[in-house]
């Protein structure tokens, strides 16, 4: 499930990368696009394609129109929420398809599953390798950050809160606080009663939000890997920054266009190149629990 505007460049890849996790439809909301993802989309027979002119912003950043989505045609089903530069990886990734996973989460009696968002980036400027149609993006954008990051605990909904990464250093470097949240709740087995309530930060009730082991063990989690950082990063900002539909004034994009006019270098000497999901599980940045 997911919200997308003018993503056309990047949904061959994305849709053909789910369908090789195992995800047999997609429900997707198309805002507005004039690049021709709509049509795309509509060509395609596992996806089923709402379109709307509405406010991104009065929906709540698209999560009014995905709860919706959720309660009509999901109930009883396991749903993935994810954006189209987000990329689940989960402990067996390699070998064990969606299925497996929620299969496992059944027989566990556990009904979401976490997953921290994880930037990645090229090595040089942004702009230096072009992305083509179809591509996989982390042939361009392979490293990561492996620490940096700083976690907390929401009170209100029992939630960890994550930030920090290359946003943070690059981004946010005198006010880290203000750094994207990178903590996600993406795969539920969907009860029409659930609701999202900060995109996939949260979610009402609080119990799906424990997903993370507070007396010293560990639960399963995965990794979004994210892919934000291409070539077509500078004028996707640029946009956003115009349209002024995203959270807090846009206050992000602000922060990616003032930045983007030095063209970054997002590597650094601590920068990791991702191989697989066993290395980000030594890393303790997943975990596959006590899934064997």
């Amino acid at each position: 499930m997911s919200t997308l505007r003018n993503e056309r460049v990047r949904l061959p890849y994305f849709l053909d990368y789910y369908r090789a996790l195992g995800a047999n439809h997609f429900l997707v909301v198309d805002n507005d696009s004039d690049d021709g993802s709509r049509d795309y989309l509509a060509e395609q027979s596992d996806v089923s394609l709402w379109t709307t002119t509405a406010s991104y912003k009065r929906s709540r950043f698209g999560v009014d129109w995905l709860n919706w989505l959720a309660r009509r045609h999901a109930h009883g089903h396991w749903v993935l929420t994810v954006d189209p530069d987000e990329f689940f990886i989960y402990p067996f990734a390699d070998t064990r398809n969606l299925r497996a996973l929620t299969d496992w989460l059944d027989a566990s009696s556990i009904r979401s599953f976490g997953a921290m968002l994880l930037d990645m980036y090229p090595k040089g400027p942004l702009d230096s390798k072009p992305y083509r149609e179809g591509q996989d993006p982390f042939e361009i954008a392979s490293w990561f950050d492996s620490g940096n990051y700083m976690i907390t605990k929401n009170p209100k909904f029992g939630n960890l809160w994550i930030q920090g990464g290359p946003r943070a250093r690059a981004f946010f470097p005198d006010n880290p606080a203000r750094a994207p949240a990178l903590n996600k709740i993406p795969l539920v087995k969907w009860h029409r009663s659930y609701t999202y309530v900060s995109s996939t930060h949260n979610l009402l009730p609080r119990g799906l939000n424990q997903i993370f082991d507070e007396w010293g063990g560990e639960k399963a989690s995965g990794i979004l890997l994210h892919a934000k950082f291409l070539d077509t990063f500078s004028n996707k900002a640029e946009e956003e920054l115009e349209r002024k539909q995203h959270y807090a004034a846009s206050h992000e994009y602000k922060a990616y266009a003032a930045k983007l006019k030095d063209n970054p270098d997002l590597w650094c000497k601590w920068s990791e190149q991702y191989i697989n999901w066993r290395q980000l599980e030594i890393l303790g940045l997943m975990s596959k629990g006590n899934w064997a």
